[in-house]
């Protein structure tokens, strides 16, 4: 996994409340093998005129979102069902980092164990971002996970704080399994112990 330390690139604003899973990746495309190419369904649905033509005000369909990597977004992102597919569709767009006043807790979760920081800003932050972007579409926005400072678009320097273990996770580029390979001299040493000390409950070979 990429490790993500500091970001500094367009942003695009998604100004919509309670924007549920099913709207980042409608439930009939989850049945793809995860490959590249999940950034074709993203709001695939709300992106669309009722004619199935991309619809122009739609920010992620404006030229000012081309190379974005932030995104913005109002309360309660990704709230609703579970689905990683929601994570993959966003990453494979290219967004490392999504701000918003609250998310769907599994979405949180997903997001790290694919090298996306979800981001929770206080409301009225997270208000004054959409504004500046809203009126300059694809500013940029700098983010120094280190730091742990987001620099806005007009200039102002934002602290903000995130779970440690999220920001020691992002920064090394460590997933499930770095992690699990991490303590493999560990996982060895007690499947030794149980071969040797409770055999009966090791797997049997085929």
């Amino acid at each position: 996994m990429k490790p993500l330390r500091t970001v500094s690139a367009p942003a695009i604003a998604i100004d919509m409340p309670n924007v549920d899973t099913d709207q980042i990746i409608p439930a009939r495309f989850l049945r793809k093998p995860r490959r590249p190419g999940y950034h074709l369904y993203l709001f695939h649905d709300i992106r669309r005129a009722k004619d199935g033509s991309m619809d122009p005000a739609f920010p992620l369909n404006q030229e000012s979102a081309k190379g974005a990597e932030i995104l913005v977004a109002d309360r309660a992102f990704a709230c609703g069902s579970s689905r990683e597919g929601a994570v993959y569709a966003l990453v494979d767009q290219g967004f490392r980092v999504v701000i918003a006043p609250s998310f769907g807790d599994i979405f949180a979760s997903n997001s790290v164990k694919n090298g996306l920081l979800a981001l929770v800003l206080p409301e009225a932050t997270v208000r004054s971002l959409l504004d500046q972007l809203k009126a300059r579409p694809g500013a940029t926005i700098s983010l120094d996970l280190e730091a742990k400072t987001l620099t806005s678009p007009d200039g102002k320097t934002i602290p903000f704080d995130v779970d440690a273990y999220v920001r020691e996770t992002l920064l090394a580029g460590r997933d499930d399994i770095t992690l699990t390979l991490e303590h493999a001299a560990a996982i060895d040493a007690s499947l030794s112990r149980m071969a040797s000390e409770t055999p009966w409950l090791m797997p049997t070979k085929a």
